[in-house]
Formats: structure tokens, C-alpha cells, sequence
């Protein structure tokens, strides 16, 4: 089985998907990770050296590699499900959740995270709040094409397993 999870940058994907990899004994893939490793560069540098339309077909290659991975946990970059057919192409190869997270709680997470994001460069307080509420509402369509939408706050594998064994998920 495969576990796409899918949702904003700062809603918890990679720090959840470890956990819930590890609590179901299956691999975690981190999509970020694998492009920078099969790249060689970092997200950022991916960005800014190729723009985010060939960054995108990058992401959507290394995304189409998970199809050889049998019982893995997939953290997808936040923007994944938004382009091309991703989205439609997850829900067909595996099981998707989107973990859902308000603007507010996003940009306080986004505002002290540690690592880089080349979308929010330069971003924070009032500034940073309004991009997320716009971003949101632009990939809310895509997010809630899932197979199911969990909270991010408060979130644990032993919740998530009981919310997939009760929609036949799992």
C-alpha cells in the first residue's frame, strides 16, 4: 500500500509520514529529499536555477518513481497535488490524506521553521499570513481530492491508522 500525504508547506507531512512509516513498519519517502538527492541541489537552488515549471516536471518524475516502492509512506511537496495530474495519478496508485492546517497555524509553524522554503523567501507576519491564505484557497480544490482530510494539529499515527481502518482506507 501507499500513503500519499499531501497538504501546505509546515502541516507536518515529512515529521508525521516518518512516524507513521515507522508505526506501520513500511519505508518513508520524502519527494523533497529524492529530488535533491537524485539532483544534486538543493530545493532551493532547484528553484532558483530552473523556475517552478521545470522544477514541477522534476517533482512529478521522482513522484511516478514511488510506483516501484510497495508499502511506503509518500511526503509530497505542497505544491505536488496542483500540478499536471498528480493528484489524480496518487488517488489511483495508493491512498491519499491531506492534512489540513488553517493559515494561522501555518504561517506561526512557517515563520520558525528551520529549513528554507524558496516560496515564502522574504515572507513573514502580516505578509506571510495573506500568502498563505491565497496560496490555500488556490490549492484547496486540488487538497480535498483526497481520500481523506485529517487534522494537522495534534495529529498521531495511532489516530490517522484508526481514521484509515474506519474508511476502509487501509
Amino acid at each position: 500500500m501507499r500513503i500519499y500525504l499531501v497538504g501546505f508547506m509546515g502541516s507536518g507531512k515529512t515529521t508525521f509520514g516518518r512516524k507513521l512509516a515507522q508505526k506501520l513498519g513500511y519505508t518513508f519517502a520524502d519527494l523533497d529529499e529524492r529530488l535533491a538527492a537524485q539532483s544534486g541541489k538543493t530545493i532551493p537552488e532547484l528553484f532558483a536555477n530552473l523556475g517552478e515549471a521545470e522544477f514541477r516536471k522534476l517533482e512529478q518524475e521522482v513522484l511516478h518513481q514511488t510506483i516501484a516502492d510497495a508499502d511506503v509512506v509518500v511526503s509530497t511537496g505542497g505544491g505536488t497535488p496542483c500540478f499536471f495530474d498528480n493528484m489524480a495519478w496518487m488517488n489511483t496508485q495508493g491512498k491519499t490524506v491531506y492534512m489540513h492546517l488553517d493559515a494561522k497555524a501555518l504561517a506561526n509553524r512557517l515563520e520558525h521553521a528551520k529549513s528554507p522554503r524558496p516560496l515564502l523567501a522574504g515572507r513573514n507576519g502580516e505578509e506571510l499570513l495573506h500568502f498563505i491564505e491565497g496560496k490555500l484557497a488556490e490549492r484547496q480544490a486540488f487538497y480535498q481530492q483526497a481520500n481523506m482530510m485529517v487534522s494537522g494539529i495534534d495529529l498521531t499515527p495511532e489516530k490517522l491508522l484508526v481514521y484509515l481502518e474506519a474508511a476502509q482506507v487501509r
